[in-house]
Parts: structure tokens; sequence; C-alpha cells
């Protein structure tokens, strides 16, 4: 799962990206307004997590040409205003949600994992192709019998793949699904994933498409 996080604040935007890629997610983090924007019309994301001091174009105008664009993305916003005129100004322009800081990470993810709900991204929350199963609200693999509690970076990877069995991921496709754009990526950090996946499980969990990229089988017995 896919989550924006668009927050001006370096030491916050750490935490927040990486208590969401513990969580299994991955989080893609800008800094300012603009670019917020541009990256929600890009879209692809289930969340967008937005601060409302923002440098270069504010929160709220972020929110306000975001809905009136026609853009449903689920949305909280995580900010330092408290007044409640902030609160009810954010959820009139169609905010899901308004936590104010400072809050701990574990009511973060509650919210988080309750605007999902709400809004039924979580309602299908087993995927797979049948013999391959990820469990997204216990975070459990299970693939030939065999149920393992993976780390984050590789439930991520194989939830990528497993979501959309049968279709070819490039390399470039699977770092910006795992990887915020702010970071730089190694170049056999998939490949270094995709072997830890193999060691745990099977060669046959993730099949290579010499060229091309990578996949999870849409039939098993294919």
């Amino acid at each position: 799962m896919r989550i924006l996080l668009i927050e001006d604040d370096p030491m916050i935007g750490q935490s927040l990206s990486r208590a969401l890629m513990d969580a299994g997610m991955t989080c893609e983090w800008v800094r300012d307004g603009m670019a917020g924007e541009l990256a929600l019309k890009s879209g692809g994301y289930v969340l967008v997590l937005l601060d409302l001091g923002l440098p270069g174009k504010s929160g709220f105008d972020v929110l306000k040409a975001m809905r009136a664009r026609g853009d449903r993305t689920p949305l909280l916003i995580v900010t330092a205003r408290d007044e409640v005129d902030d609160r009810v100004r954010g959820l009139e322009l169609g905010a899901d949600d308004y936590l104010i800081k400072p809050f701990g990470l574990k009511e973060l993810m509650a919210r988080v994992r309750a605007v999902l709900r709400r809004n039924e991204v979580l309602a299908g929350h087993v995927v797979g192709n049948g013999e391959l199963m990820l469990d997204m609200v216990t975070r459990e693999t299970t693939y030939r019998g065999k149920t393992v509690l993976l780390p984050a970076r590789e439930f991520a990877l194989l939830h990528t793949l497993a979501d959309n069995p049968g279709t070819i991921f490039s390399r470039v496709q699977i770092e910006q699904r795992l990887y915020a754009w702010n970071k730089d990526v190694g170049n056999n950090a998939v490949d270094v994933l995709i072997h830890y996946l193999r060691k745990k499980f099977d060669n046959d969990i993730i099949r290579n498409v010499r060229g091309i990229g990578w996949m999870v089988v849409r039939n098993p017995s294919s």
C-alpha cells in the first residue's frame, strides 16, 4: 500500500516514514506543498498524510485543490494547529481525520487503519494467488502451508507482486513502490530482498522474467 506523506519537518518526516514502512507500507515523503500536489497528480496512493504549515503551498490549499479536481484519496491531516476553526475547516474541505501534534505513533497507526477501513481499502485484506497469501491485517505471509511474519520491506515487495499476480514489475517499478523518492537505493537492493524471500520460502515464490523483471504467477499450477 502506497502512502504519501507531505511533511516539511525532517525529524517528524523520518519518524512517520519509518513507522509506516515498519508496518509494511510504502511511504513516499515530500517536503513542500507544491511537491505534494505534483505527487498527488501521479496517483496510486491509498492514503495521504498532510501537514498544514507547508512551504510553497499550504496544506489547506493542497487539500482544496485535490478535492476540487475529484481526487477522493483518503486523507489524514497531521498538524500542530489545534484551533477548533482549523479542525472544522480541514474536515469541511474533505479531510477524513485530523490528528494534532504531538501524538504517539500507536495512535497514528490506529487512525491510519481506521481511515483505510472506512474507505474499504482493507475490506479485501487478504491478497495473493491461492498458493501465496498475504494477510494485510496480521502481516502474515503463507506460502505452500508455511506461514512467516516478514520484515516490513520484504513484506512490501511481496505485496507489490502478490497484489498483481501475473503482472511483471521492473526493477525501477519495484524500487518506486518500496522506497521514498528522496532515498538513494542500492543497485542490488531488490535482488537482496528477493534472495531473502526465496531463502525463507522457495525459489518458485517469485518468478524472474529475464531482462524484464519479476512476478508472482497468476495460476500457481502454471
